[in-house]
């Protein structure tokens, strides 16, 4: 049973005391109903107080809205609620990951391209605060993992890079900053993203790193967190087979799992090996590499009984609270599993102030909120200033002024909605009037209508007498369900890419992906911005003129092991 005086719970006896006493006297339907962290509900669809009185959920996970609808959301459920529950968000950039007036702060990998982990922490209260005051109490952040395939479509950004030591600092100091603000972080996502070149949305992606390695790495990030006593880490839909082959020799393959099913990674490598004793909450179930590996039915709970204590998201949630209710009458989920898991659903909210004994909810959302907020858009806009890093300028093409170029064609990449959940961020327009402000001529080139003298006769020459200078802008951003996140021309003769490139001076910016470099290799200069906010955009265009210098550090590799991109 779970060690309620050990890290990271620390109770007292008055509070072991409320959490045997509860769990005893808890119905079946109460029981279900925490190990399951639900869809946040819409207060225009569904009528919320109904919804929690009938499921009872023990968490709910809000995406971005108007803060005012958050906050009114959050109070209808909380008050309902006879358990005070999780309400959690996904705030790996800021407050922008639950309310549309929140601050889209940066991307981690910004934060490690300061090198400064004052930021990472900056970002950790920033997000922090803002959730709180519309009653979200949970953050699901930092990313702990490691950006060690520059092809992962979905880890990217999202990391604090490639150096283990640099991950370790940054993720230490979002996690301070969270904790300060009474948001409890839950670290993500065990056992580990960032090795396979797939999206676990999609399919069970693999950590293929054999066990020692795994252990010298990932085992070692999570092993610091524990030791430190993270109360909650996430659980992904990532394989890790080496360590599954290590506690179970001979296990045929057909009987590996990804770790959000997988006994031996959870009771086996996370609990016995890393000796957590905290909650565990799967990663989003609708996902493919979830749902792919057996039937629903048969899934939700070989999850708990794989050591798992909740269960972020349902598909039909009346099916799905019946299939794991099936499962305890038929015997292949026991009450004593169940029985454990709520007991450190109930512990982690003793533990982290999210109720007390008297089941009170402890963390009310503010009576006036104070979004947006200029202080936080500040520290957004001195994190642009640190990190925006130039990678390559071959050519001495820099600083980029009206008079050297007076004539831009401007070409942006991506910047689209396409994709799930995306941050949201949309360049093109500030770029354009960014540029004009400082006295450039500029003509975008429009993907959607074509000249097509220019894509099959024109020369070098008739487009130098057009514009003096290519700026490329990419927003080519990270998000979920979508296999790559590579540079896409045109399909038609790849009529948006700078052939002329030897010819014409061409800048390219990422304001996202730092990888680009592989798919234009030859571009004399080429800059990172790994975030396409407002005071990232500011940032670039007073870099390029030179109004300031660039002073961000590369904390991936944007040459990609590639000596061609070097050239």
């Amino acid at each position: 049973m779970v060690d309620l005086t050990a890290k990271p719970y620390y109770l007292n006896h008055s509070q072991i005391a409320y959490v045997q006493t509860k769990v005893a006297k808890m119905s079946l339907d109460e029981k279900v109903g925490q190990l399951f962290f639900v869809i946040g509900q819409d207060e225009n669809t569904v009528d919320i107080p109904a919804f929690i009185k009938k499921y009872q959920p023990g968490g709910m996970m809000y995406r971005p809205d108007v803060a005012e609808k958050i906050k009114r959301e959050v109070t209808a459920v909380q008050t309902t609620s006879k358990v005070p529950m999780f309400f959690a968000a996904n705030l790996e950039s800021g407050g922008n990951g639950v309310t549309n007036e929140g601050t889209w702060f940066g991307m981690p990998l910004q934060m490690a391209a300061t090198d400064d982990p004052q930021n990472a922490y900056h970002l950790g209260t920033v997000a922090g605060n803002e959730a709180n005051q519309v009653g979200v109490n949970m953050a699901f952040a930092p990313i702990v993992d490691i950006d060690q395939n520059f092809r992962n479509p979905i880890m990217n950004t999202r990391t604090f890079g490639n150096d283990q030591q640099r991950v370790l600092n940054m993720s230490d100091a979002q996690v301070k900053g969270l904790n300060e603000q009474r948001v409890i972080p839950v670290i993500k996502h065990f056992p580990g993203d960032g090795v396979d070149d797939r999206d676990q949305h999609l399919l069970s992606s693999v950590n293929s790193l054999s066990a020692d390695d795994w252990m010298t790495s990932y085992g070692q990030i999570y092993h610091h967190f524990i030791e430190a006593g993270i109360s909650s880490i996430m659980i992904a839909h990532i394989m890790q087979p080496a360590w599954e082959q290590r506690l179970a020799p001979g296990i045929a393959d057909q009987d590996l799992r990804p770790a959000s099913s997988s006994k031996l990674l959870i009771d086996g490598l996370l609990r016995q090996t890393l000796n957590f004793n905290g909650l565990t909450i799967t990663d989003a179930t609708p996902m493919l590499g979830y749902n792919t590996i057996l039937p629903r039915e048969d899934l939700l709970p070989a999850t708990i009984n794989a050591g798992i204590d909740m269960i972020l998201f349902n598909k039909d949630i009346d099916e799905d609270y019946h299939f794991i209710k099936q499962a305890i009458q038929q015997g292949t989920l026991s009450m004593a599993r169940v029985d454990e898991a709520v007991t450190r659903i109930l512990g982690t909210k003793l533990a982290q102030n999210v109720m007390d004994i008297d089941e009170t909810a402890l963390l009310k959302p503010a009576e006036t909120l104070t979004l947006p907020s200029k202080s936080h858009q500040q520290l957004a806009a001195e994190v642009a200033k640190a990190s925006v890093t130039l990678v390559k300028d071959r050519d001495q093409l820099l600083p980029m002024t009206p008079t050297k170029y007076p004539r831009i064609r401007l070409v942006v990449l991506g910047d689209t909605d396409d994709g799930g959940f995306k941050e949201g961020g949309h360049v093109t327009e500030a770029f354009q009037h960014g540029l004009e402000a400082q006295g450039f001529q500029v003509t975008r080139f429009d993907q959607k209508q074509l000249d097509f003298h220019e894509v099959f006769e024109e020369g070098v020459q008739n487009l130098k007498d057009k514009f003096d200078l290519a700026l490329y802008i990419a927003n080519v951003e990270t998000a979920s369900n979508q296999t790559t996140t590579r540079l896409n021309w045109v399909h038609l003769m790849a009529a948006d890419a700078p052939w002329f490139l030897q010819s014409i001076p061409t800048i390219f910016v990422s304001m996202a992906n730092p990888y680009h470099l592989y798919d234009i290799p030859r571009v004399s200069t080429f800059i990172n911005a790994y975030t396409g906010n407002q005071a990232n955009i500011d940032a670039v265009l007073r870099k390029l003129s030179g109004q300031e210098a660039f002073t961000g550090i590369n904390p991936v590799d944007p040459f990609c092991g590639d000596f061609t991109t070097k050239l």
